[in-house]
C-alpha cells in the first residue's frame, strides 16, 4: 500500500519535474507582441509593416500584434517587463534595454548599403557660419531623444572629439525626433543639430527640408545598425525560428519601411563601441532616462 506521505511526495515531485520541463522548454505564447521604433505617429508605423505581421504571421504560426509605444523609454520598460516579446531598438536604447534586462539577445540588424552599420550626421544652418564641428563653440545645438545614438550620443562625441564639451562650449536642446531636429535647425531656432544620415536623406528627398537651407558640417564613423531583439525566456525552437525569419526576409515591401536591404546576423559585443564612446562622453547609462 502506498502511503499518504509516499503518494503526496510523489506529487510533488510529479509537479516539480512539470515545471522544470516547462521552463526548459521556455515561453510560447500564442500571440508575439512585436514593438517597432516610435519615430513616427502610432498609426503611420502599424499600418506600413501590415507586410511584415503577415509574414510573420505566415512563417510562425502566430498571431502578431505590432506594438508602438509612446517613446524609448516606454518601450524599454516594456521589454523589461516582458510586456512585449520582440523589439526593434535603436542602437544606444538597446545598449540601456540591455543594461536593464541582461536576458534579452539580439540577433539581426538592419542591412543599408550592403553594411550593417550606418552614420550620424552633424548639420548646420547655412546662416549661421559654421563650416567645422570647432564652429559650434557658443552657438546652440539641437539633439534628439537622450536616448538616440545617432541623433546624440554620436554627434555629441563629434564634438567631444572637436574639442567642445557639451553645456560648457555650446548650449543644446534635447527635441525628441530627428526630423524636428533638422527642422529646427533648418528654421535657425538652433545652429546646429544631429541626426541619423538615412533619415536626413529621407528627408531631403521628401522635401520635408531644404537642402539649400541646411549644411552637413561631419560625419561619423561607422555605428552597429538598429538590432532587431528577443525575450531570452522565449522557447529555444521559437527564437530560432524567429531568427530565421528575419535573416531570410527578402521581400523589399516589407523591408522598405525600416529602409533596409536586409538583416544581418548581430551580437551584444558589436555594441560596445556605444558603451565606450558613452564613457568618453562621461554618460552614465544608467541615469539615461530610458
Amino acid at each position: 500500500m502506498i502511503s499518504r506521505r509516499t503518494f503526496g511526495a510523489g506529487l510533488a515531485l510529479s509537479a516539480f519535474l512539470r515545471a522544470g520541463q516547462s521552463l526548459a522548454q521556455g515561453a510560447d505564447p500564442d500571440t508575439l507582441k512585436v514593438a517597432l521604433l516610435p519615430d513616427e505617429s502610432a498609426s503611420t508605423i502599424i499600418q506600413n509593416n501590415q507586410g511584415l505581421k503577415t509574414y510573420l504571421e505566415q512563417g510562425l504560426g502566430k498571431r502578431i500584434e505590432l506594438v508602438v509605444t509612446t517613446d524609448y523609454s516606454s518601450m524599454i520598460e516594456a521589454m523589461r517587463f516582458k510586456r512585449i516579446d520582440l523589439a526593434y531598438f535603436g542602437p544606444l536604447s538597446y545598449v540601456l534595454a540591455k543594461s536593464r534586462s541582461p536576458e534579452i539577445e539580439p540577433f539581426a540588424a538592419l542591412v543599408s548599403g550592403g553594411k550593417p552599420t550606418y552614420t550620424s550626421y552633424l548639420i548646420a544652418n547655412v546662416a549661421a557660419g559654421i563650416a567645422r564641428p570647432e564652429d559650434v563653440k557658443g552657438k546652440t545645438v539641437g539633439f534628439g531623444d537622450t536616448a538616440s545614438t545617432s541623433s546624440h550620443l554620436i554627434p555629441r562625441a563629434l564634438l567631444k572629439n572637436a574639442g567642445l564639451e557639451a553645456g560648457q562650449d555650446y548650449s543644446f536642446q534635447h527635441l525628441g525626433t530627428h526630423d524636428a531636429v533638422a527642422r529646427a535647425v533648418q528654421a535657425g531656432h538652433v545652429q546646429a543639430g544631429g541626426l541619423s544620415k538615412p533619415i536626413f536623406t529621407s528627408l531631403v528627398e521628401k522635401k520635408s527640408i531644404d537642402p539649400a537651407k541646411i549644411k552637413v558640417v561631419a560625419e561619423s564613423r561607422p555605428i552597429p545598425n538598429y538590432p532587431w531583439t528577443v525575450r531570452g525566456d522565449l522557447a529555444l525552437n521559437l527564437k530560432e525560428k524567429i531568427k530565421a525569419a528575419f535573416l531570410e526576409m527578402k521581400d523589399p515591401a516589407i523591408l522598405k519601411p525600416f529602409k533596409a536591404e536586409s538583416f544581418a546576423p548581430i551580437t551584444d559585443a558589436d555594441y560596445d563601441v556605444l558603451r565606450e564612446t558613452a564613457k568618453l562622453l562621461n554618460i552614465d547609462l544608467t541615469k539615461v532616462k530610458g
